[in-house]
């Protein structure tokens, strides 16, 4: 009987502090929700100018009034407000130039995603419109799957792309995909 009685009372004690603990254990849902989310580390610049170099010489430089860095598993830079970058030769002069309403960059790839009424010009006087452009960095070249309209200085000509294009950095070899346009011929002595 007594055996009854203490283990009766041990049962009473347990299930007085379960139901304590129980009952002072409160969580707010979005607290529980909060500590599941993922927390990224922006970095926010403003007026950036930024230069990059190989083996020691200036190749680009990179001005614009914000840039966002993402601490991803991978780093992303994105430029939400225009960007301008300015390309140089071996003799620090501007071989093209590149304009751009929004651009991201992924480190680990080396490519940058440009697009939003984006403008390539280079020394010579060519143009390059499209709606997007990628940059490998790597391999120092321009490519899109998408339209493009190209103005040629000299000769003059004008060239449509449907499926896109792919150029050099300093855009001097263009190779453009299923084109079309208009082309004036100098006069020719040729009958």
């Amino acid at each position: 009987m007594i055996n009854v009685y203490l283990y009766s009372k041990k049962f009473l004690a347990a299930l007085i502090m379960g139901c304590f603990f129980l009952y002072s254990c409160e969580n707010d849902i979005n607290e529980v929700k909060g500590l599941s989310t993922v927390k990224l580390g922006v970095e926010e610049g403003k007026q950036i100018e930024s230069f990059m170099s190989q083996g020691g010489r200036i190749k680009a430089r990179l001005t614009a009034p914000k840039m966002l860095r993402y601490q991803l598993d991978s780093s992303m830079v994105e430029f939400p407000n225009t960007l301008h970058v300015d390309f140089y030769d071996s003799l620090k002069q501007i071989e093209s130039q590149l304009n751009a309403r929004y651009g991201r960059y992924v480190e680990n790839q080396s490519k940058v995603f440009l697009r939003d009424s984006v403008v390539v010009f280079n020394r010579m006087g060519d143009t390059l419109w499209c709606k997007e452009l990628w940059w490998d960095q790597n391999r120092q070249l321009f490519y899109t799957d998408k339209p493009v309209k190209i103005k040629y200085a000299n000769p003059w000509q004008l060239k449509f792309g449907t499926n896109g294009m792919q150029a050099d950095q300093s855009f001097s070899n263009i190779t453009i995909f299923q084109s079309s346009g208009t082309m004036i011929l100098p006069d020719s002595t040729y009958y």
